[in-house]
């Protein structure tokens, strides 16, 4: 384990990103949470100067830095990364999940892999272009630390993005996710976001008739809808498609020809996600969410008191729709699933956002897979659609070619590594930290030179 007395033997993206994790920005949805003010302090003491700040309700700061580029004309690039992080049961870690312990070689602590890996990673190859060490790029190189993005960015990326264009719009955008390399199959592939399933979080609600709870009978307990309700979004299956992406995935990986065939294959590939179960169920869950609308009720609210019969309950309810799928869609989807209880329930769009997808290939495409290249010896760079939602989708409104994209060691397979995003024990290894680095300032050499030396 590396202590506090040995922080000259870490490396500095990795220092970083430590003191990111120990701010502890824990975003639970509300506006006083997050703080993010915390870590755009750490940024300004990091660069050694301050940025742009944008602050929409107290301490909810993000912060942009620009670096001009040598011609006007040529296309802006920006580095974003989010501050927050998502909150945590400290009981079921292993560590302090905001100790930022180093151990083993790993960095542990809530946002290691969600995503303060790549918003050090991206500080540290940002900063020798800010500080003149590095030669401008053609166009404009942007940092943008925002905030909120783990609560739909409404206090960040959003209203940047509506409001102050001027400022933050670019051409090309490098954002989260990063991923391990894929080995499922003969040939290592390595993955890049070029898009994202679109969220529909929706409330379900219920009204009723209070009483006493000892006179049940006769009353109209609001919960009683919403659970039966809620019960048949657990046990009907989801809708399925199979995207062009996810065949594109699935053919760069060195599968079996029948396997393709069967994961690329509406009819077939539940059974093959079965089969995948057996042996591996977080990659089956993988492939299960590129491949059906995912339906997740995370919350339920009802009551006020154990003899209060409730007149008023709500669950939150998490859709993530693919390509081609709408509100219309979902909520379809929902009123069948909650058979005969549904005539009770209103549905209330909470969050609606079509999936989105940046195309190829175009100079930041060529740039990420020519540095992977460099790095690795391999082109098999693999486009990849995420499950979940990230700040990329409001820029991609705009027309911004937006990817997610790192380089990661083998330590931690790419089924393990998606399993951490809001979960138990988050890590990331010194050394995917370090290639991640070297992968990204690659890519903006490959950039600069693609749209103008």
């Amino acid at each position: 384990m590396v202590g506090e007395g040995d922080a000259t033997a870490i490396p500095e993206v990795a220092e970083l990103c430590r003191r990111l994790i120990r701010n502890a920005c824990v975003n639970d949805g509300s506006p006083e949470s997050g703080q993010e003010w915390r870590s755009t302090d750490t940024l300004a003491e990091y660069f050694g100067r301050g940025g742009e700040p944008f602050e929409p309700a107290p301490g909810r700061r993000s912060v942009l830095y620009r670096v001009p580029g040598r011609d006007p004309a040529a296309p802006r690039l920006m580095l974003m990364g989010h501050t927050d992080v998502v909150p945590v049961n400290e009981e079921s870690w292993s560590v302090d999940p905001f100790g930022g312990e180093i151990v083993d070689g790993f960095l542990w602590g809530r946002g290691a892999v969600d995503m303060l890996n790549l918003t050090a990673a991206m500080a540290v190859v940002f900063k020798p272009y800010l500080t003149g060490e590095r030669d401008p790029l053609p166009g404009d190189l942007l940092y943008l630390a925002v905030a909120d993005e783990e609560a739909a960015g409404r206090l960040g990326a959003q209203p940047l993005v509506a409001e102050r264009w001027d400022l933050v719009g670019c051409e090309y955008l490098l954002t989260e996710i990063a991923y391990p390399p894929l080995d499922v199959g003969e040939e290592r592939g390595y993955p890049v976001s070029v898009g994202e399933k679109g969220p529909f979080w929706t409330a379900l609600r219920t009204s009723g008739t209070p009483g006493h709870g000892s006179q049940p009978f006769g009353r109209e307990n609001a919960l009683a809808a919403l659970t039966e309700g809620v019960a048949g979004l657990f046990h009907t299956p989801a809708p399925v498609a199979i995207t062009p992406i996810w065949e594109e995935f699935v053919r760069s990986l060195g599968l079996p020809p029948d396997q393709v065939e069967a994961l690329c294959d509406p009819d077939r590939v539940d059974a093959e996600i079965e089969r995948l179960a057996a042996t591996d169920v977080r990659w089956a869950s993988y492939v299960h969410a590129c491949t059906h609308m995912t339906v997740s009720p995370n919350v339920v609210r009802g009551g006020t008191k154990a003899n209060v019969i409730p007149d008023r309950a709500e669950a939150e309810v998490d859709v993530r729709a693919l390509p081609g799928m709408d509100r219309e869609d979902v909520d379809q989807h929902l009123r069948k699933a909650m058979g005969s209880a549904g005539a009770r329930i209103e549905l209330v769009p909470v969050a609606d956002h079509v999936a989105n997808w940046s195309p190829r290939p175009n100079p930041l495409w060529e740039a990420v897979v020519d540095a992977t290249e460099d790095l690795t010896g391999s082109r098999n760079v693999v486009p990849t659609l995420m499950p979940a939602t990230t700040d990329a989708r409001f820029f991609r409104d705009r027309g911004t070619i937006a990817y997610g994209a790192g380089l990661f060691d083998t330590s931690i397979r790419f089924a393990d590594f998606l399993a951490m995003f809001h979960g138990n024990d988050e890590r990331i290894s010194i050394a995917s930290l370090e290639l991640t680095v070297a992968f990204l300032d690659r890519t903006l050499q490959r950039f600069a030179e693609a749209v103008g030396g």
